[in-house]
C-alpha cells in the first residue's frame, strides 16, 4: 500500500523574524496515512462528520481549517451554538482517536539556530523538511513500503524553492539517510502542492494537528506553552499511540524532534 506524508507549518518561516517572541518558532508536521485507507475510510468518516454538523451544499464542500474553526469563521459560525460545537467537538475527537495514522513534528528554535550557526545557517523551512523527511524515509524503510509526500501552496518563488529543495534531497539524500534509502521509498522526486480548496482530507487532519502538536513539542522541550483544552485533548490521542516511537516506546528523537 502506497502512504503519503501530508504536511503543514505553524510558526513563521523567516528566519530574520526570530528576534520577535511571536515569531520565534517553527513547525512542520507530517501526517503518514496509507492511500487506500483515505479513500475507503477516512474521508467518508470526515465526510459523514461534515454532514451531521454543517449539511454543507454539495457544490461547496466543507473545508476543515483550524484557525477558521475557532474564529467561528463562515461557514463555521453555526458553532456559535454550543450544543452543535460540543457534537462536533465529540466527532472529531472520535476521529482523530480512532482513525489509522502516523504523526511526525519537527520545531525549530529559529533564534538559537541563529546565534549558534554565524556562517552556516540553513533555511528553518528547509531545514525542518529535511528532518522530516528522514523520518519519513526510515518510517517507510523499517515497514518495507513506499510512499509520497504533499503539502499546501504558499505560492510563487517559495513553493519552487521548496520543491527544488525537496528534490535535491531525493537525488543526494540528506545528512542521515543517504539517498539510496530515500530514493527506495519516496515514490517520487517532486513534491505534490495542492491548494486547500482541493478539499484533500490529509491536508485537513495535518491543518487540526499541527498547532497542538507544535505547542506540545515546545511544552516537551523548554516548558514555555502548553495547549489548552481541545488543543490538550488532542495531544493526549497524540502521546498515547499516534506519535511515531521506538520499540519502546520512545517519541524524542522519534515522533518529535527539537531543532537546531
Amino acid at each position: 500500500m502506497t502512504h503519503r506524508l501530508y504536511i503543514d507549518e505553524t510558526g513563521n518561516p523567516d528566519l530574520e523574524a526570530s528576534r520577535d517572541p511571536n515569531h520565534r518558532y517553527l513547525s512542520l508536521t507530517g501526517v503518514i496515512i496509507g492511500q487506500e485507507y483515505v479513500k475507503d475510510t477516512l474521508t467518508p468518516r470526515l465526510n459523514q462528520l461534515k454532514q451531521e454538523i454543517f449539511n454543507p451544499d454539495p457544490d461547496d464542500p466543507i473545508i476543515l481549517h483550524r484557525k477558521d474553526i475557532i474564529q467561528r469563521n463562515y461557514p463555521f459560525h453555526v458553532l456559535r451554538n454550543l450544543d452543535l460545537a460540543a457534537r462536533f467537538d465529540r466527532g472529531l475527537l472520535g476521529l482523530l482517536r480512532d482513525s489509522e495514522y502516523t504523526v511526525l513534528t519537527v520545531v525549530i528554535d529559529k533564534l538559537d539556530h541563529l546565534n549558534r550557526y554565524a556562517s552556516w545557517r540553513y533555511a528553518p523551512y528547509h531545514y525542518c523538511l529535511e528532518v522530516l523527511l528522514e523520518r519519513y524515509a526510515l518510517w517507510l524503510n523499517r515497514r518495507q513500503i513506499q510512499g509520497d509526500v504533499m503539502g499546501e501552496v504558499r505560492g510563487g518563488k517559495v513553493d519552487r524553492r521548496l520543491e527544488t529543495s525537496f528534490t535535491r534531497h531525493y537525488n543526494r539524500g540528506t545528512s542521515f539517510v543517504r539517498k539510496a534509502v530515500i530514493q527506495r521509498r519516496l515514490t517520487s522526486k517532486n513534491l505534490k502542492l495542492r491548494t486547500k480548496e482541493k478539499n484533500i482530507t490529509g491536508l485537513q487532519i495535518a491543518d487540526l494537528l499541527a498547532h497542538p502538536s507544535a505547542l506540545y513539542v515546545r511544552s516537551h522541550y523548554i516548558g514555555d506553552v502548553k495547549p489548552q483544552r481541545f488543543g490538550l485533548q488532542i495531544v493526549n490521542l497524540l502521546t498515547s499511540n499516534k506519535y511515531d516511537r521506538d520499540g519502546r516506546g520512545k517519541i524524542d528523537g522519534w515522533g518529535i524532534k527539537w531543532l537546531p
